[in-house]
């Protein structure tokens, strides 16, 4: 069979498993969930074997820390995985909800029913969690998904793929609402984002360069955001303890995920007092350190950050610190160089806290907290299929609503219209 044909049949099955799910009940859909706990659990042997392929793989082709990291299961991310299923199958099932209901003066009804998306596809680097993420999100939603992990996660996720098939079938739903697509050929992916008579919503999870080009290339609309430049601006209000613990986590919890600090804010009062504090430990987890003049002059092991480390998302332990006059400077810096990701501030000041979420322009803001919060899971989601930075209807770590849309609906008796 060649690719497009092969395609064009997963589009198929896609769009009629899509039909099926919308239909099916909540207690169905949970079913099927701890169904795929289950089969997740019995396959944990042989999925750390094939893990073991794609990081030996992977460390031969030369990738990075920061990949190796996310393509890397252990038991304890196994663990997270199947935990991800049986919180997404306790969740409320929004399908179906209907808001807004209000008579209008002509005596009909009008009010919204939440309704899925149809058939999502998911394209992601390295991560294979993301597989069970990306399914148990959608199938709870009552979505179809067309899931295309990277090269680097073949083996992992083709045995993922089998667990997910398992449960599935196990309940009663079709095996093709998730399909995991079984070839590394790039092509595959231009085909997948092209097929909008198959495809409502294309989720692309990955590198810059990938996110960028199926943005462009995409002919279905895109969930996305393209990088993840977070910051954390310690205001002259801060609570010094609380503000080390939030700078340390957030930095150095991991490195190569995206609502990792990469860019470290200052307020000129408190730099001489905070920054010495946390320079040592910086220096001891091994995170180089590029800073602003002033900056520079509090420690000669500052390097020089340049005009593009501001809008760098490093994904490595490296770290941009700005001395700023006041949090207006903070929230100017912030908006102007961020990707409109994550962004906290650390006060005690409820004004300044309520100014800053205000007017900082990202998709989650934060007050006295790590940006490390800004995930699915720590939102009480379950998991998530990402994160958008866009201004549309999903906005943030996506979850279950925002894989669903809403339709109106209208309610008579016989009315009808006279004008």
């Amino acid at each position: 069979m060649s690719l497009e044909s092969y395609m064009n049949q997963i589009g198929q099955q896609a769009r009629a498993a899509s039909r099926l799910l919308a239909k099916a009940s909540t207690e169905q859909k949970n079913m099927a969930l701890f169904a795929m706990a289950e089969a997740l659990e019995a396959a944990r042997p042989k999925l750390i074997e094939e893990n073991a392929k794609d990081m030996k793989n992977g460390a031969e082709k030369g990738l990075d820390s920061a990949m190796l990291d996310r393509l890397l299961l252990t038991d304890v991310r196994i663990d997270g995985m199947i935990e991800g299923l049986k919180q997404v199958a306790s969740l409320s099932d929004p399908v179906g909800e209907i808001s807004n209901m209000a008579y209008l003066p002509s005596g009909i009804q009008r009010g919204q029913m939440r309704v899925p998306l149809g058939v999502v596809g998911i394209i992601y680097e390295s991560r294979p969690n993301v597989t069970i993420d990306a399914a148990s999100l959608c199938l709870k939603s009552g979505n179809a998904t067309i899931l295309r992990g990277g090269s680097e996660a073949f083996y992992s996720n083709q045995m993922i793929a089998a667990a997910i098939s398992t449960g599935l079938e196990k309940v009663g739903l079709p095996a093709t609402a998730v399909q995991v697509i079984n070839t590394t050929d790039r092509t595959a992916v231009g085909k997948l984002i092209t097929m909008p008579e198959f495809v409502d919503v294309i989720v692309p999870r990955g590198g810059k360069g990938l996110i960028e080009r199926i943005s462009t290339d995409a002919r279905v609309p895109v969930i996305k955001h393209l990088d993840g430049n977070c910051h954390v601006y310690v205001d002259d209000e801060a609570d010094f303890d609380k503000a080390y613990k939030i700078v340390i986590n957030a930095k150095t919890r991991r490195y190569g995920v995206c609502n990792a600090m990469e860019s470290l804010l200052l307020h000129k009062d408190v730099a001489a007092d905070f920054f010495p504090r946390i320079l040592a430990t910086f220096e001891e987890k091994g995170v180089e350190l590029f800073g602003c003049p002033v900056t520079q002059a509090l420690s000669d092991k500052v390097g020089v950050a340049t005009e593009e480390d501001w809008y760098t998302e490093y994904t490595a332990p490296k770290l941009s610190i700005k001395v700023v006059e006041d949090m207006d400077e903070a929230i100017a810096h912030i908006n102007k160089y961020g990707s409109h990701h994550t962004d906290a501030i650390v006060t005690q000041n409820y004004t300044k806290s309520r100014a800053f979420m205000t007017e900082v322009d990202s998709s989650s803001v934060m007050v006295n907290a790590s940006t490390a919060f800004a995930d699915g899971f720590e939102y009480g989601f379950g998991a998530e299929i990402g994160i958008s930075t866009d201004k549309i209807h999903a906005r943030g770590p996506v979850g279950l609503i925002g894989l669903t849309s809403q339709k109106y609906i209208v309610l008579g008796d016989g009315h009808t219209r006279d004008n």
